[in-house]
């Protein structure tokens, strides 16, 4: 593929966002001698990463490093770490993605804020020569000013992390809710932190959501009771406790996300924290200095101090607009992928690998990749992004042999989730197995294993 400018000369492929899943597909363009320009938003690699350094992946090293990245890493002297172990956040970050990001160079830029993405010289309506004008991608200087790039092919690797779901159970803001933002988080919170941990410590907490990062938060404030008396959990579940509640057991084949499930369970079973079902969120309410969560059946819960919300993570379709994409009514993933990732049929270990095909639009050589070409559903892996994206630049190259080809065997599991938690990675191992729910991203879900949208599980 090769789309020029007026003066001849070949255009690059956008890749917007430079965090693990982004970064591999620079790496994988430049394999096949396409040239990338990685945009970020952020001050550095990994931007969205870096907010949740504390989090503890539930994949291992070997699992959490692209084939394609590591190779153009590997002239740099760049040792890559013991493939055993599981990363933090943090270590992903500073790591690998820095690192990979150095190694690209002048092909990653910082602090460049993509506002919008359409056909040049065609808004959304327009049909005459659509097809064979570059796109125009526009972005926000981090110093004010503003730009229009010309690019031949863009691949949003952006994520969720920036858009996190509600409290309100219809999937808007429960009322109050932005009233109430001063005690609210949407993230697990690092209680290392000094500042942070003194907002938890002796303090009544509802955890609402029943995925991977709010089994890190409910394991989390576990080893906060245990230090601080009156620190107490309330998790707020808006179905039942079932078998799989907890994730697949001894089926996982990452076993920290299997010692993840069996945390948030010991917290339950240790009394650390309460476990309110069927409780779906309508309204928070205010009484003195704490807050009250009132349901749609009219339950008002005790009143609490902290609320940490953890309902998953959906894409920002906004700077998309106009374009002619391709989404599944439900949740926002591309048309051919949603059956695929359907939170309600399907496990990480379930969705088979895919790529290009899966991820087209009506709009040609366009692609969400990574934690947002799962919209709404939160069972993303990063090694999952990484075939992606490895599909997605050998058809760009024109190589459809290899784009159509699979060459990834997912880790199977019951039941998967997004973030993360594993301070001591032995305990993985001796927890045989356990269980995991996006995104994410990942992932998180978020994904990647951590509560991240670029991230995964």
């Amino acid at each position: 593929m090769t789309v020029q400018d007026p003066n001849g000369n070949a255009l690059p492929v956008v890749v917007i966002g430079a965090g693990p899943v982004g970064l591999a597909a620079a790496a994988h363009l430049v394999a096949r001698n396409l040239e990338p320009l990685v945009l970020e938003a952020g001050p550095g690699a990994g931007t969205a990463t870096r907010d949740w350094a504390h989090v503890r992946l539930f994949s291992t090293w070997s699992e959490v490093t692209d084939p394609a990245a590591e190779k153009l890493l590997a002239p740099t002297g760049w040792v890559k770490p013991d493939g055993a172990t599981y990363p933090t956040g943090g270590d992903w970050a500073e790591q690998y993605l820095r690192p990979l990001a150095e190694a690209l160079g002048g092909r990653v830029r910082f602090g460049a804020r993509v506002t919008g993405v359409a056909r040049a010289g065609r808004d959304r309506i327009v049909d005459s020569g659509r097809a064979e004008q570059p796109y125009s991608v526009y972005i926000q200087r981090a110093d004010g000013g503003e730009e229009r790039i010309p690019a031949a092919a863009v691949i949003d690797a952006s994520g969720t992390w920036s858009t996190p779901s509600p409290m309100g159970a219809d999937g808007l803001p429960a009322l109050g809710e932005g009233a109430a933002a001063a005690q609210i988080s949407y993230r697990v919170p690092d209680l290392k932190d000094p500042a942070v941990r003194a907002r938890y410590a002796g303090k009544r907490t509802a955890v609402v959501g029943t995925g991977a990062s709010a089994f890190t938060a409910l394991a989390y404030l576990a080893e906060l009771a245990k230090a601080e008396e009156g620190t107490h959990a309330v998790w707020i579940l808006r179905r039942g406790i079932s078998g799989s509640t907890f994730g697949g057991g001894a089926s996982d084949q990452l076993p920290a996300r299997g010692a993840l499930g069996l945390a948030a369970k010991a917290a339950v079973d240790e009394g650390h924290a309460d476990a309110v079902t069927g409780f779906r969120t309508t309204a928070v309410e205010r009484d003195g200095d704490r807050l009250v969560l009132v349901a749609e059946d009219g339950r008002r819960l005790d009143p609490v101090d902290e609320v940490i919300v953890l309902t998953g993570f959906r894409p920002d379709l906004s700077f998309l607009d106009e374009l002619r994409l391709g989404l599944d009514d439900r949740l926002q993933a591309p048309v051919a992928l949603a059956p695929l990732i359907d939170p309600n049929q399907h496990s990480c270990g379930t969705v088979y690998p895919h790529g290009a095909k899966e991820l087209s639009h009506p709009e040609q050589d366009v692609y969400l990749a990574g934690m947002k070409s799962y919209g709404r559903a939160p069972t993303f892996l990063a090694m999952t992004g990484y075939e992606q994206v490895r599909s997605i630049a050998a058809h760009l190259a024109g190589d459809h042999e290899a784009a159509e080809r699979v060459e990834l065997t997912l880790p199977e599991t019951g039941v998967c989730g997004g973030a993360g938690l594993f301070d001591q990675p032995a305990a993985a191992e001796e927890s045989g197995g356990g269980c995991c729910a996006a995104p994410a991203p990942t992932t998180l879900t978020i994904g990647i294993g951590a509560p991240a949208p670029s991230g995964g599980c």
